[in-house]
């Protein structure tokens, strides 16, 4: 079946490269605003659009409260224009390579008879997420707390895969190519990147073909995605062409340079770092988010109030979450579930009442299971402003 979906507005946005307009003016002078978003993006009401040229927009926090994200509320990040016309029929992913013993072609039909599938809730996180805190400003969408989803995802493992291909004793890498098409209009790729093999071969890496019971979306990388949770989600490749075996680590577009990489060392903000003093970022770092209340809004004194959100941790469990309503002073502990299955978020919530009238903040602050919480402020500045993992923090107004 072809997925034809928002065929005009990609249209438009690919023609922009030639001279033409990608939104009208009118949604240009809203920037921001409801009309530009579905302007581009049908069906995401209530996310910021950061970006057109790629599309690139986030959920606002209060928006993100369910336990498992819905499509409508899971933000966009690409790096270039998405397929225009999709064949789910006809689609097909390689597994090639030179640590590939048997490169063979699969179907989606294939791949569901051939394969088990399985299905997990996994998280995947922006590694620029938080990047608008970030001073000196680092270039690049300026996320602020958004780009942060866990969806339920449905596939076949990675590693059966690999093993019915079979792979070479020098493999070190796992790689993807996906089918979005550059922004210059250019025959280039946009993104290739990959993970270790070790981390290729978890139970949880998925070659999926569904997003909470249903055909991925096209935004969301539709037919096939390779999806690998708990590092950043640049590793969960898109529109999935191609999976690559490799002796190396993989040199694919933005692999390099300091693209999803980091100081190997700290250095002080504002530092030049040359590109061979930068580490490729692996597992994304303890984090949480307040989904309610929304922020800004106002409660009466002494009125018992739930509060409540989600807490990840890369590769790692959650220890506990606590927050806080005096600014640090004093920490409150929550009660933390259980992930729903590893690299899943974890839902936390407790109760509080706001002692007297005035301006409050709620501060989370969670810790991983290596007692590593988050810190207060930005923490370790780098060049792209990625692994902004300080503490969330919604304004209450007591009355």
């Amino acid at each position: 079946m072809a997925i034809q979906l928002s065929r005009r507005h990609l249209l438009q946005n690919l023609s922009r490269g030639a001279g033409g307009i990608a939104l009208g003016v009118a949604a240009r002078s809203a920037w921001g605003s409801e009309a530009a978003l579905t302007a581009v993006l049908p069906n995401k009401e209530g996310l910021t659009l950061l970006n057109d040229r790629p599309i690139n927009a986030e959920t606002p926090a209060h928006l993100l409260d369910d336990l498992t994200t819905p499509a409508k509320y899971m933000f966009v990040r690409n790096n270039g224009h998405p397929p225009i016309d999709i064949d789910a029929a006809e689609w097909r992913v390689e597994i090639k390579g030179e640590s590939c013993v048997k490169p063979q072609s699969f179907s989606i039909s294939e791949l569901k008879s051939l394969f088990k599938s399985y299905s997990y809730d996994l998280q995947l996180e922006c590694g620029g997420n938080g990047r608008s805190e970030f001073r000196p400003r680092a270039s690049g969408n300026q996320w602020t707390t958004g780009a942060i989803a866990c969806p339920n995802w449905t596939g076949v493992r990675l590693r059966d895969v690999l093993e019915y291909c079979g792979v070479k004793e020098d493999a070190v890498y796992v790689a993807y190519r996906g089918g979005d098409r550059h922004l210059s209009g250019a025959d280039k790729e946009v993104i290739s990147r990959g993970v270790p093999l070790r981390k290729a071969l978890e139970p949880e890496a998925l070659i999926a073909y569904a997003m909470n019971g249903e055909p991925i979306p096209v935004m969301h990388g539709a037919p096939l995605r390779m999806v690998v949770g708990g590092w950043p989600g640049s590793v969960s490749g898109k529109w999935l062409t191609e999976i690559l075996v490799r002796n190396q680590v993989h040199d694919g577009a933005k692999m390099t340079g300091n693209s999803y990489r980091v100081p190997c060392e700290t250095v002080p903000p504002g530092a030049d770092v040359p590109d061979e003093k930068m580490c490729i970022i692996e597992s994304m770092p303890v984090k949480s988010l307040v989904t309610y209340p929304r922020s800004g809004v106002s409660l009466p004194v002494g009125q018992k109030q739930i509060v409540r959100g989600h807490a990840w941790a890369g590769d790692l469990k959650v220890d506990k979450v606590e927050i806080s309503i005096d600014f640090g002073a004093t920490w409150q502990s929550t009660e933390l579930a259980a992930p729903a299955n590893r690299l899943a978020w974890q839902h936390w919530q407790t109760e509080l009442r706001l002692p007297k009238s005035g301006y409050f903040e709620v501060w989370a602050k969670a810790t991983d299971e290596l007692g590593r919480s988050q810190p207060m402020i930005v923490p370790g500045w780098n060049p792209k402003g990625y692994l902004n993992n300080a503490a969330h923090r919604i304004a209450l107004h007591a009355v």
